[in-house]
């Protein structure tokens, strides 16, 4: 399992997030002890980083299709090998924060390759709100 100097698992991601083409190297890091909420923090530029969630607690029904190539990039064979995360844009409040559901990430935990991708589905919202 590749490391950085941290000693945190280092995920490659092979399909950037949109804008940062030039980072790939990022360490998930749970900032709660449930794990709910996550930060995707650069290891290029340490102040970078994502708010990120594991959909199932706010979005029971999400289940994004995914091209067998996009799969075939992060070598997962099976759905046992994925970890599924939205990105949030937090507001000022949870009730203001949104969950961008047109492009999650998706990470490899065997290998941990992974990637934002940006799905083809027009019913997916870039701004679903994560409370209702």
């Amino acid at each position: 399992m590749p490391t950085d100097e941290t000693d945190l698992p280092v995920i490659e991601l092979v399909r950037p997030m949109p804008g940062f083409d030039d980072l790939r190297r990022f360490a998930l890091v749970r900032l709660d002890d449930a794990g709910d909420l996550c930060r995707l923090t650069s290891l290029d530029e340490p102040d970078l980083s994502f708010l990120v969630v594991p959909p199932g607690r706010f979005f029971p029904d999400y289940a994004p299709t995914v091209d067998a190539d996009v799969l075939a990039e992060l070598e997962i064979a099976s759905a046992d090998d994925v970890l599924l995360l939205v990105v949030l844009n937090a507001g000022a409040s949870l009730a203001a924060t949104t969950a961008n559901l047109a492009a999650p990430v998706l990470v490899n935990t065997t290998s941990l390759r992974g990637g934002q991708i940006v799905l083809d589905d027009a019913d997916l919202p870039l701004a679903a709100p994560l409370v209702s």
